[in-house]
């Protein structure tokens, strides 16, 4: 990244150092993050065969996981065997100065390898550790393995979501709860940084899935406290605002959120149904809410009448909020994702041109990005351990006891 004066720009990050030692999803997102901010992401993946996601396939990019490709990219790959006395020499030697730690394993299982939060405190004090878990590392729960399946079914998630009640339980489309864990330990390492300038000291950042599906239940949650009843599916549409949904148009689905009064009064006049506005079971929020069936079914033949297009156009213009229901591919192309550079391209070692989503926070004056494609399995090994002062003689030695994996001397690796 360079600014008008052809200078290099610093992203928000640049010179904090991060030791990757999650798999899959929840811990991968949140380094990403940190390394699309601008951190050094150094991603240490087990021996043999590296993060379980290089084998979540199909689909695959010229033998390499889809899965892993989207959650890596921007990191520096090592293989190391933790449970060799080379590969622990190796992580050790990477702890010494490193800002933050991401693991997500079990509880105890970084305590038996002799790298548990207190250890590594002793030795690096100003170390930032952030455990990502399904549970959380206190609590009756703290030594069961999590999922985000599992998180969804416990956090209520699932109780709320689907076309109505007495339907089966349905699980969110997205791995909800594995991204917003991410995210959530990426926002605590972010404020421990902050503390830490005061302090000097480090200090534990502790999520998990389960609370990452929690706090996804605000509004129920909030309903729940009040009424003493726990609220059930309702489709599209929303616990407390109507109408809120989507609405079937006659091509396409289209979601219509007219949230409060002024906005129903406009989507009165644009749907050319303006004595609905005087029907008592629709005069106010409250009522709306009351009635809601009977609400969708007086506003969805309206919505029938034309297109997609036709609507959108007629209620941007009204100034009323609406978008039409984008699959995938659609919205990998929809010119508001482009603008907003949520499409990116690198180039991999192997799978050469990979599309990823970018990264989707702005900043003004120093640009985060994607730069670099996700690694092979142990792709930077030899790069990353010169940097820690280890010799060419020792990188072998360590290789030819297979204690550390670089990939194959005959593919031309690059940084």
């Amino acid at each position: 990244m360079t600014n008008v004066a052809g200078q290099a720009q610093k992203s928000p990050l640049t010179g904090l150092k991060v030791i990757d030692l999650s798999h899959v999803m929840a811990g991968p997102t949140c380094a990403m993050l940190l390394a699309d901010m601008g951190a050094d992401v150094i991603k240490v993946e087990k021996i043999p065969g590296g993060d379980d996601a290089r084998r979540m396939a199909p689909p695959e990019i010229a033998g390499e996981s889809a899965a892993f490709l989207i959650m890596n990219r921007n990191k520096r790959g090592i293989a190391v065997d933790l449970k060799s006395e080379g590969g622990r020499t190796v992580l050790s030697r990477l702890l010494q100065d490193a800002d933050v730690l991401v693991e997500n394993y079990r509880r105890g299982t970084m305590e038996r390898m002799g790298f548990g939060y207190e250890a590594l405190h002793a030795s690096n004090p100003r170390l930032i550790y952030c455990s990502i878990s399904g549970f959380g590392r206190t609590g009756p729960y703290a030594d069961r393995g999590g999922f985000d399946l599992v998180a969804q079914g416990m956090s209520g998630l699932m109780s709320i979501t689907g076309e109505g009640p007495g339907g089966p339980p349905v699980k969110l489309g997205a791995p909800v709860t594995d991204i917003t864990a991410g995210i959530l330990a990426c926002v605590g390492i972010l404020a421990a940084l902050h503390s830490r300038t005061a302090t000097g000291q480090g200090q534990m950042v502790d999520t998990s899935l389960f609370e990452a599906g929690i706090i996804h239940t605000y509004w129920q949650s909030a309903i729940a406290f009040a009424t003493g009843t726990a609220p059930g599916p309702m489709g599209t549409s929303h616990p407390l605002n109507a109408p809120y949904q989507a609405f079937l148009a006659a091509d396409g689905w289209i979601t219509v959120g007219a949230a409060n009064q002024a906005t129903w009064l406009r989507l009165l006049e644009t749907l050319e149904a303006p004595e609905l506005g005087y029907d008592p079971r629709f005069v106010n929020n409250a009522e709306r809410m009351r009635n809601l069936p009977a609400l969708s079914s007086v506003l969805t033949p309206l919505f029938k009448r034309h297109s997609l297009a036709e609507w959108l156009s007629r209620l941007e213009n009204a100034g009323v909020p609406a978008g039409p229901v984008l699959d995938v591919n659609q919205m990998h192309v929809d010119p508001q994702t482009l603008a907003r550079e949520m499409i990116v391209e690198t180039t991999h070692l192997t799978a050469g041109k990979v599309k990823a989503i970018g990264l989707p926070i702005k900043f003004s004056e120093t640009p985060g990005g994607v730069n670099r494609a996700a690694p092979v399995l142990g792709q930077h090994t030899r790069e990353v351990l010169r940097d820690h002062g280890f010799s060419d003689a020792q990188i072998d030695q360590m290789a030819a006891q297979g204690a550390i994996q670089m990939p194959d001397s005959t593919k031309a690796v690059t940084p």
